[in-house]
Parts: structure tokens; C-alpha cells; sequence
């Protein structure tokens, strides 16, 4: 996730403080991916560094306040237009965890694709009902949260297919010994 694009978007909204940042991002995001602080200040200093962001003074409760410059604007122009690339895939740590778990002998493999199953089926769960009760009452600022809940739903459906063909992979496997 590219946090230095994500608060050149909110910057485009209008200008913010770090705190403002991160609670914007957020709320945008149903805190699926809390921000560190510390984080969001390291990178309004290097967006500020690489001239994407100015500072506007502050707020009058000392907050330095940042507003998006034209060369930001530009930046994320580009990252809008640009598919996200799939060069390096994200780390999944389940399937490391399993990669891992079948070269490992005296691991119960079928125990973590049993218990890793029924977790995501409750996740699956949880987020099919954040979604439905979303969409029932939804506002015009759900939105985000509503794309953000369906990309957890598809991904969660996923593992869970992905899951069963684990488990008959392993099933396969110990039947052709």
C-alpha cells in the first residue's frame, strides 16, 4: 500500500495535519489498514522534501497543516491513471505458513488448513455483515468503505477456495503414497 499516495489524495480534499490525515484515511477505509503517526509525518517530510506537499502554517493549536502542491497534484494523476503492478506480490503469510508446514515433518497440515478455514469463514461472515448493514443505511461516505468490503469478501472467498484445494492436494498426496 503506497501511504505517500494515499495522503496526496486526502491532500487533494483540502489541506490537513498529520492526526487529520490518518483518521481521514481511516474512515475511508473502515481502519482495515490502521496508519502508524509516526509513519504519516515520515512521509509528509518526504513529500515535502520531493516538493509534492507545502506546509500552510497550522491550525492554531500548533498542528502543522500541509496542502498538496501542483508537482502532487501531478503525482497523483499518475497513480490514479497506472494499473497497480503485480511484480512483487504482497507477502502472504498463510501461504508461507503452509509452504512451510508440508517440508517441515511432524506438522499437522490438515490442523492449520482446518483451523485457518474456519477463521475465514467467520471473517467471511463479519464481512458480509458489515456490508449488508452498511449498504442498508448507506450514505453517500460509505461508499469507500462498501469497495473496501468487497475486495475483503472476494479475497476471504478466495483463501477459502484456495483452502479446499490445499486440502486436496494433501489428500492426493497421501493417497499416492
Amino acid at each position: 500500500m503506497s501511504i505517500r499516495h494515499s495522503l496526496l489524495a486526502l491532500l487533494q480534499d483540502q489541506p490537513r495535519y498529520g492526526y487529520q490525515l490518518r483518521a481521514e484515511f481511516e474512515a475511508r477505509t473502515g481502519a482495515t489498514w490502521p496508519l502508524n503517526i509516526g509513519q504519516v509525518y515520515t512521509t509528509l517530510d518526504r513529500l515535502e522534501r520531493d516538493a509534492l506537499v507545502a506546509r500552510d502554517g497550522d491550525d492554531g493549536n500548533g498542528h502543522v497543516v500541509y496542502s498538496i502542491t501542483a508537482a502532487g497534484r501531478a503525482k497523483i494523476r499518475e497513480w490514479f491513471a497506472a494499473p497497480v503492478e503485480r511484480n512483487n506480490p504482497p507477502r502472504n503469510e498463510l501461504a508461507i505458513k503452509l509452504a512451510l508446514a508440508v517440508t517441515v515433518p511432524g506438522v499437522d497440515v490438515q490442523g492449520i488448513i482446518q483451523g485457518q478455514r474456519m477463521a475465514s469463514v467467520r471473517a467471511l461472515q463479519d464481512y458480509t455483515k458489515a456490508r449488508r448493514d452498511t449498504a442498508s443505511n448507506q450514505r453517500a461516505v460509505d461508499t469507500a468503505w462498501l469497495l473496501v468490503l468487497d475486495s475483503l469478501i472476494f479475497q476471504t472467498e478466495a483463501e477459502v477456495r484456495w483452502l479446499d484445494l490445499c486440502e486436496a492436494r494433501m489428500i492426493q498426496q497421501a493417497q499416492g503414497k
